[in-house]
Parts: C-alpha cells; sequence; structure tokens
C-alpha cells in the first residue's frame, strides 16, 4: 500500500459530508517545478477519494491579490520596477494576451499540470476578495486582532506592536499593496499609512488615510489569509511543504486562528518535502531552480507524473536532469509498468515479493495520463535509444528485431516519443562521460574478483557456442550463465561494464551485445581473459609491502581468522604528522571526485563487489547493513544523495577521499592513545565502546567485528565508526592506520589502498613512515 492509499484510509474514517481537497500558489513568475508536487499530491488524494466513494472537490486557489515582491531575475528590473508593491492583479502581462501578470504565469503553469492529467477548479483569490466573499472574514481578523498578536507570539514567537492590523490596504494615492500599513480599525474604517521605507523592495508614497477593509480594498496578511480562505471556500484537506508545517511554523499559526478566530475546523494537514534540483529549493520569483513548464519539456507527461507519485511525501524528490538521472528514471517506470502489466495477467506472486509488484503496479495507475494500455505492452529502453542515436541505425527496425515480431502501433508510439525525449537528454543533459560508447582499450584499473572472472569465462564461451542473434536469445544465454554458478548479479556484471564501457552500470547486458555486436564483445571478453592471465605471470609473488608478523604491533585473533580465512589487513605508523582544520588543495580534489560521481546512485554504488564484500560479512557477524552501512557505502551514499561530505580535518579527508575513490575501508587513529598490542577479533559480551559523537557508551554485539588495544574496542564493525579516546584531531602527531580486506577486497587491492592512503596523509599532513605491512589470516 503506497501512502495515498493510507492517508485516504484515514480520511474515510472521518466520515464527512464532503472532503475539499485544495492546494494555492502566489503566480509570482515562472512557477518553479517544486509547486508541481503540491498539485500532484492534492490531485492524488482527490483521486483515491473518489475511488474510495468519498464525494469531494478539488481546487487550486492563484492567490492573484498577493504583492509583486520582487521582479523575476528573467525580467527587466528597470521596466519592471515601478510595479513592485502592487497587486500582481494590477501589474501587465508580460505577453500580450493575457489580462495581468498573475494570469499570464498561472496560464502556463495550468497547463502543466493540466498536461499531467491535473484538473481542479481555478479559484482566483481576486474574485474572492471584490466580490466580497472575504469581507466576513476580514471583519473576525480585524475584531480580534489583539488575540491574533496573542497567537502569534504563543505559537510563532513573533510579537507584534499593539496598533498591528493583520490587513494590507490597496493605497488609494499609489495603488500599491505591499507597503501599507493598518494601525487602527473602529468597525467601519481601517486607518493606513503607505510608508517608504516598509519593505526592501517596494517604495511607499507616504500617503495616510481611512477606508473600508471590504470588497477589494485589501487583504489579509498571508498568515492569516491562509486559514480565512479554509473557512470561505470550505477547504477540509490541504497540503503544504514541511517549511509550513514545521513546529511553530505557518500551518501551526493557521490551525490556531481556525479555532480560535474563525471558528471553522482546522484542515487535515498533508506535509510533504520539496521537490529540489540538485540539492537546491525553488523560488518562482528569484528564478532559481527550473520552472514546472521547462521541466515538463524535457520528459513525457507520465514519467513526469511518475517522477512525483512514485515518492512519498516524507522523502524530497531532488531532480538534477544532467547526468544518468533521466536514463534512470525511465528504467523505474518500466519496472513499474512491467509489474502492471503483471497485475493484469494476474501474475503477481504472494507475499512480500508480490507487495512491492502490486505497490509498482499501483504506482503507474495513479501516474496514468491517457488511458493505460489494456495488455503487455513490449517496452524500448529509454537508455538503448539513446545509444542507438548515437550510433545512427534504425530505432524501430532494432526494436522490432529485438521484440522478435512487428511492432504494434503503441509500441510504435512509444519508441517514437522515447526517440523525441532522447534527442533532448542527449542535446542538454547527457555528460560526455555518460555518454556510452566501447572503449578502445581494457582499463588500466581492472582488476576482477575470482568470481568475476569464473562469470566472464563463462560468459564468452556460452556466447560462442551458442552464437545467439536475438536479443530474447542473448539474455537467455545471460541467464543461464548467471545460473551456472549461482553468481549475483550485481557482483559480476560491473566488471562487464567495466570492460565494455568504462563503467559500473549500464543498459541491459544483451541490448549492449547486440548494439555493439556479438563478436567485438566475445573478442574484448578473451583479451581480458588473457591480459588477466599475463598479468598474474609477471606480477606473480611481486607485493608493495611484506608481511607483518609481530603480535607486539597487531594480529588477527585466531577465532576470527578461522572464521574469516579470507581476510588481509594492511598496517602503517606515521610518525610526526602536522594536522590542520582544513586544506585549499585537498578541497579542490574533492570537489573534483565529487563532482565525476554526477551519476552516481545507490544501485550503481550496491553494484560494487567491494560494498558487497563489506555487507557480506556484515550480514556473518549479525550486523544489519541497511542501518549500519559500511564506511565507504555510507560516504558514497552522501554523495548520490546530494547530501554533501562532512569536513573533519586533513588526515581523515585525505584519507576518506581514498576509501570514496577505491571503496575499500580504511581508518587512522592517535597512534599515542594506542595501548599495544591490537588485534582484530570478536567483541565479547558486555564490552562497550564511546563512538565519535557520542555521549553514552555503546554496547558491542557478540561477534561484532572489532579492532582492540588493551584498554578496549577502539573501533566497531570494520571502520563503521571509531572510538572517541583515539579519534585523530588536529593535536595528533602520530598515526596508526589500517586497511580492511575480506572476500573479493584481495591482497593487492589492499596494498594499493594502503599505498595510497599513505601517499594522501603525508601529502597533506606529512610525517614519516615508521612501518606498513599487511597481515593476513592465513
Amino acid at each position: 500500500m503506497i501512502w495515498v492509499d493510507r492517508e485516504v484510509k484515514k480520511l474515510k474514517e472521518r466520515n464527512l459530508t464532503l472532503e475539499h481537497v485544495d492546494d494555492m500558489k502566489t503566480p509570482s513568475g515562472r512557477i518553479h517545478v517544486g509547486a508541481l508536487r503540491g498539485v500532484v499530491i492534492h490531485d492524488l488524494v482527490y483521486k483515491v477519494l473518489l475511488e474510495n466513494n468519498v464525494k469531494s472537490s478539488f481546487t487550486y486557489v492563484f492567490q492573484d491579490f498577493d504583492p509583486m515582491d520582487a521582479i523575476p531575475s528573467y525580467l527587466d528590473y528597470d521596466k519592471w520596477e515601478k510595479y513592485a508593491g502592487m497587486r500582481m492583479c494590477d501589474v501587465p502581462s508580460p505577453v500580450e494576451g493575457f489580462k495581468n501578470f498573475a494570469q499570464y504565469y498561472a496560464s502556463e503553469f495550468k497547463q502543466v499540470f493540466e498536461s499531467i492529467n491535473c484538473h481542479p477548479e481555478i479559484i482566483w483569490e481576486s474574485d474572492l476578495i471584490l466580490a466580497g466573499k472575504m469581507n466576513e472574514v476580514i471583519k473576525e481578523a480585524l475584531n480580534n486582532a489583539d488575540k491574533i498578536r496573542e497567537i502569534y507570539k504563543r505559537i510563532s514567537k513573533a510579537e507584534k506592536p499593539a496598533d498591528w492590523y493583520p490587513f494590507q490596504v490597496v493605497c488609494e494615492n499609489c495603488r500599491k499593496i505591499g507597503t501599507t500599513q493598518v494601525y487602527k480599525w473602529d468597525g467601519e474604517f481601517v486607518y493606513y499609512k503607505c510608508l517608504p521605507q516598509m519593505v526592501a523592495w517596494a517604495k511607499g508614497c507616504e500617503h495616510e488615510g481611512k477606508i473600508s477593509p471590504f470588497n477589494g480594498n485589501g487583504k489579509l496578511h498571508w498568515k492569516v489569509d491562509w486559514p480565512a480562505l479554509w473557512k470561505v471556500t470550505g477547504i477540509t484537506i490541504e497540503g503544504a511543504g514541511k517549511d509550513h508545517m514545521s513546529s511553530g511554523g505557518s500551518f501551526d499559526v493557521a490551525k490556531a486562528l481556525c479555532e480560535e478566530v474563525f471558528n471553522y475546523p482546522p484542515v487535515y494537514p498533508l506535509p510533504y518535502e520539496w521537490f529540489i534540483i540538485g540539492g537546491k529549493k525553488m523560488s518562482s520569483s528569484k528564478g532559481v531552480g527550473t520552472s514546472a513548464f521547462e521541466v515538463s519539456q524535457i520528459l513525457p507527461a507520465d514519467v513526469l507524473r511518475f517522477l512525483i507519485v512514485r515518492t512519498p511525501i516524507g522523502t524530497a524528490v531532488d531532480f538534477n536532469p544532467n547526468g544518468d538521472t533521466i536514463p534512470n528514471l525511465f528504467d523505474d517506470y518500466d519496472r513499474c509498468l512491467n509489474a502492471y502489466f503483471d497485475k493484469l495477467e494476474e501474475k503477481i506472486p504472494d507475499g512480500k515479493p508480490g507487495e512491492v509488484l502490486e505497490d509498482f503496479a499501483r504506482i503507474i495507475e495513479l501516474s496514468q495520463v491517457k488511458p493505460l494500455p489494456k495488455k503487455r505492452l513490449f517496452i524500448p529502453r529509454f537508455r538503448t535509444v539513446v545509444n542507438l542515436i548515437k550510433t545512427q541505425v534504425d530505432i524501430p527496425d532494432f526494436f522490432e528485431k529485438q521484440k522478435g515480431s512487428p511492432l504494434t502501433s503503441e509500441e510504435k508510439e512509444m519508441v517514437d516519443e522515447r526517440i523525441t525525449y532522447a534527442q533532448i537528454y542527449l542535446k542538454d543533459y547527457a555528460l560526455a562521460e555518460e555518454k556510452i560508447e566501447f572503449i578502445e582499450k581494457i582499463p588500466e584499473d581492472f582488476t576482477p574478483t575470482e568470481n568475476q572472472k569464473k562469470f566472464m569465462q563463462n560468459l564468452t564461451d556460452n556466447l560462442e557456442n551458442r552464437k545467439p542473434e536475438t536479443r530474447d536469445d542473448i539474455q537467455q544465454v545471460v541467464f543461464e550463465t548467471l545460473k551456472q554458478n549461482n553468481f549475483q548479479p550485481k557482483e559480476v556484471f560491473s566488471v562487464f561494464y567495466k570492460l565494455l564501457i568504462g563503467r559500473d552500470a549500464g543498459p541491459k547486458a544483451a541490448d549492449l551485445i547486440l548494439n555493439f555486436g556479438l563478436d567485438k564483445v566475445i573478442k574484448r571478453l578473451r583479451e581480458a581473459e588473457n591480459k588477466k592471465s599475463d598479468d598474474s605471470r609477471t606480477s606473480k609473488n611481486k607485493s608493495l609491502f611484506s608481511n607483518l608478523i609481530d603480535k607486539k604491533i597487531f594480529s588477527i585473533n585466531p577465532n576470527f581468522a578461522e572464521k574469516f580465512p579470507s581476510v588481509i589487513i594492511g598496517i602503517a605508523i606515521i610518525k610526526n604528522v602536522n594536522i590542520s582544520k582544513n586544506n585549499p588543495e585537498l578541497e579542490k580534489e574533492i570537489k573534483k571526485f565529487i563532482d565525476s560521481q554526477s551519476s552516481l546512485t545507490n544501485d550503481i554504488i550496491s553494484s560494487y563487489p567491494e560494498i558487497q564484500s563489506y555487507r557480506r560479512i556484515y550480514k556473518e557477524t549479525g550486523i544489519d547493513w541497511h542501518s549500519r552501512r559500511p564506511s565507504p557505502e555510507a560516504l558514497l551514499r552522501r554523495i548520490a544523495q546530494k547530501k554533501g561530505l562532512y569536513q573533519i580535518n586533513t588526515c581523515v579527508d585525505a584519507y576518506n577521499l581514498v576509501v570514496m575513490k577505491n571503496r575499500v575501508s580504511s581508518g587512522a587513529f592517535d597512534l599515542d592513545k594506542i595501548i599495544f598490542p591490537t588485534e582484530l577479533r570478536f567483541a565479547k559480551t558486555g564490552e562497550e565502546i564511546l563512538l565519535l559523537g557520542d555521549k553514552e557508551p555503546t554496547q558491542y554485539k557478540k561477534g561484532e567485528a572489532a579492532y582492540f588495544d588493551q584498554q578496549g574496542g577502539y573501533n566497531i564493525d570494520f571502520n563503521y565508526r571509531d572510538a572517541q579516546r583515539t579519534a585523530v584531531t588536529e593535536n595528533t602527531k602520530n598515526l596508526l592506520v589500517n586497511i580492511d580486506g575480506v572476500y573479493g577486497i584481495d591482497r593487492s587491492y589492499v596494498e594499493k589502498n594502503l599505498k595510497e592512503t599513505i601517499e594522501i596523509i603525508q601529502k597533506y599532513c606529512g610525517g614519516k613512515v615508521e612501518m606498513a605491512g599487511i597481515v593476513t589470516a592465513i
């Protein structure tokens, strides 16, 4: 069950005679795509209420009586400055054919949300005010100004002067509403001043006067106007972004005003996270971000609606059209569309997997813009269309061969639509490094695990022996190869993509083979096999570091070594380091790496064999890796989710960069706080550790993997988190470094990471290596 079904289940229990769903927006310029999320959320609630036989209505209020409080960056400031402070319904349209400024920008937004199947009844606030429909609530607010001032102070800690009234007059002289201040109400007239310095964005004319507050002569301040509109229009459900819904925010004020001033039941709230572009919230009037109209031009209507529908309202939608975001979005859409077809064909299994597929199918049903197909369609993968455009092949012909039969009219329509949007994507949003091409030579850092080598060899043999011609036949060979040795797709496919396109992920394997040609792919796989054999002969017995056999420094406990014989640990001691808070060159190096990961997703991170290795040992030591992410995964997920990285100091930030680049866990500790000897072992019942950032100790779980000295544990779960007592600070002068290898992270990779970690620490912190070596479990 997805979020909207859960909300409607609760709403249905209210048993109201009518549920009135509403959303609102001030059309202060090109309306940003973030506002589109609100429209879709309210549209979903309205439609699911109707599905559940709850009598409902859906409106959208354009608050066109608000003042122009900023000149949009795309308009000529000198030309439009004179309108600042005026009602937007009084400001002329920037384009001929529209009644005013507000109607022009509102109509553009309306066109977008109607294109994605949202059709609320439109209400213009100016019509309500000018027709006198707000008169009663205006009077109630003015009569209760003292109570409203008290509510502001109690709820939002905003103290208003005794002569403040929640109303703004349209100045009779300059026609501005944003510069007036009401200071008296006598029951018939409001008394006001038009102040030159009241706001930074408009200048008042200094006129003073008195006027009736009714029939269009002014409006309530927006925090009071919001609940007043609920009452006047009979709204029962309305959501808003998290800024309005936070404790002490505008919704809390509006709720109190409903209960204590307007005598109207507060609406059912739908708090939702922002829709942001590349990690930034947007503003219509400031021109920050991407407008709803612009986004509607780069995605098909059903995919744009799907982008919003699929995301729970408590989760931010962070949409960056650059890089791999759009192809990934189409893949997600296709996955849900296939679940919808499974539902049509009654193929949804029982249990948890079936529940997930039911949710996927439900998302497609609610993403509907035009009637959904009545039977399964062949779906042309968007990512493949992108690649085919570059190779200039006959795209419909390619997909007919892939399908194995002629395309239906609906399928041809989908192919044509995806060609159109793939051309837009390639022209404006696909980064050079993300345009998939067959790489000329095998990457230098090509280091497959034994499992990956076995998969490649089996796949090459199967392709060579079977010579499949169609996509389905190729896919069948790939599937059978996976089944041969129970290969895990995420682990083995990363090396396949690395060999062909130099990336860790890409199109479906069958599409890639079909696109590049079977013989070409087989030749590359054989080259890799031969190269690895040559490399293994030339590099045999060649190690960067010697074995460290000194139990006075470090050892692996025999019980731990017996259970995990693949464990390999790199150890180094670096003395006389000079650690500082930050370093501009290091910051540039980190930024360069982050920028190079613009297309990184959680799925890609999960596919890395190094991450798979750490997850495996976590699982085998009783740790849920969903709640405790291995350190390389945790760092990379922050990048993928555009959360930014914590800046600690030049030592920690430097080695973390190596951790992220190579996906191998490592740690550095204050050597002078370590009491030797140290040991990697299983934690025992009752042992505890005071972790960095915590106030209370954490109890180890029996059987966790951790490093211990003679005082206790100094980290937890293979460098997941470290202890406070051994933390590296700007006062640290000597370091103990370790590198964690297990399963697919073999000696060569541990040595590579130990070398790079030492080098980057010395580059930014100086110091001299006193010792470095490798400790193996066997």
